[in-house]
C-alpha cells in the first residue's frame, strides 16, 4: 500500500498539470472502486478548478473553486498518470526513474486538465479497486470520523520532539505499535516505521512510557529524515506503485532493515542479522544487536 512518501510524490507530481487547471470531460469506466461514485461526479467536476492540491496522511485532497474537495485516496494500488493529448507522460526531474506503461484494463478514471492553454489527460488505475474518490463540502470533509481522527503530519512542524514525547510517554504500547496509530501520527507506514526505528537505534519493543525525552529527540528527527529522502527518492516501488508520470520510486534501494530478514545489519560496527517479528499483525523487522534502546 502506497505510504505517505508515495502518496507525497504523487501529490508533487500532480501539482504542475492540475494547479489552477480547469477540469473538464470526466468518464467513468466502472460505477466504483471501494465505493460507488459521488453522485452526479462528472457534473459537479465540468468547469471547476483546481484551486490547491494537498495532501493529509495518505488522502489527496483537490480544493476546487466550487467550494468542494474532490478526497482521492489510492487504496493498495491506486495510480494517477499523467499524459499530453498525444499520450506522452510528463517526466518529473531525475535519473533514477525508469517510466512503467499501465494496464488499460485497470483504467477507471479519466478527466480532462486544462491550464494556460494547455490541456493534459489524467488517468486513474486500479487494479485492485482498494482506493476510492470522494466529493465534499469542506464543512463536511472535516467532520468524518476517519478525517477528524488524524493525528500529527509527520513532515509539519506539528511533529516535534515534545509533541512525540507527550503522545507516547503515557503509554505503554510498543513503539513500532504507536508509531502505526494513525491517531498520533498520520501517514506512516510499516516501511518507513521500521526504517525510522532503525536509524534512531530503537527497539521496536520498546513501551512508549520509557522512552526518554532524549529518545524522542531521536525518533523524531529518524522520523522526519527516512520520510523526507524517501519523497526526494520519488517513494518506494515495492509493487505497483509509481509517480504521476508513470516512473518508480527509488527508495526501496536505500532500505537497511525492511524485507531484509536474516541478512547483516549495515550499521557500521554492528555484527548483528536482521530479524523478523510482528507487532498488530504486521511485520517488524529490526536488528536485535544494535536496536536496544
Amino acid at each position: 500500500m502506497p505510504e505517505l512518501p508515495e502518496v507525497e510524490t504523487v501529490r508533487r507530481g500532480l501539482i504542475p498539470a492540475l494547479e489552477h487547471a480547469q477540469l473538464s470531460g470526466l468518464r467513468l469506466h466502472r460505477p466504483n472502486l471501494r465505493y460507488a461514485f459521488p453522485e452526479r461526479f462528472a457534473e459537479q467536476l465540468e468547469g471547476a478548478e483546481i484551486l490547491r492540491l494537498e495532501r493529509r496522511a495518505k488522502y489527496l485532497l483537490f480544493h476546487l473553486d466550487t467550494q468542494a474537495v474532490w478526497v482521492t485516496h489510492l487504496g493498495m494500488t491506486g495510480r494517477f498518470q499523467v499524459t499530453d493529448m498525444n499520450g506522452h507522460s510528463l517526466r518529473l526531474d531525475g535519473d533514477y526513474y525508469h517510466a512503467v506503461r499501465p494496464d488499460p484494463r485497470h483504467l477507471h478514471v479519466q478527466v480532462l486538465a486544462t491550464k494556460e492553454g494547455v490541456t493534459r489527460l489524467i488517468d486513474f488505475y486500479d487494479p485492485r479497486r482498494f482506493g476510492f474518490m470522494l466529493l465534499l463540502r469542506p464543512d463536511d470533509l472535516y467532520t468524518q470520523r476517519w478525517y477528524k481522527g488524524l493525528g500529527l503530519e509527520p513532515l509539519s512542524d506539528a511533529l516535534n520532539t515534545d509533541a512525540l514525547h507527550a503522545l507516547f510517554s503515557v503509554r505503554r504500547t510498543p513503539l513500532k505499535s504507536l508509531l502505526m496509530d494513525q491517531t498520533l501520527i498520520s501517514g506512516l507506514g510499516n516501511i518507513y516505521v521500521c526504517e525510522a526505528l532503525w536509524r534512531a537505534g530503537l527497539s521496536p519493543d520498546l513501551p512508549g512510557n520509557r522512552l526518554s525525552h532524549a529518545k524522542a529527540a531521536l525518533l523524531t528527527h529518524a522520523v522526519r529524515e527516512v520520510l523526507e529522502e524517501a519523497v526526494a527518492a520519488g517513494g518506494s516501488s515495492i509493487s505497483d506503485f509509481t509517480s504521476a508520470s508513470g516512473e518508480l520510486g527509488y527508495f526501496q534501494h536505500r532500505f537497511r532493515v525492511y524485507d531484509r530478514e536474516d541478512e547483516p545489519c549495515l550499521r557500521p560496527g554492528c555484527a548483528g542479522t536482521i530479524a523478523r517479528k510482528t507487532h498488530s499483525g504486521r511485520s517488524t523487522f529490526y536488528c536485535p544487536a544494535c536496536q536496544k534502546g
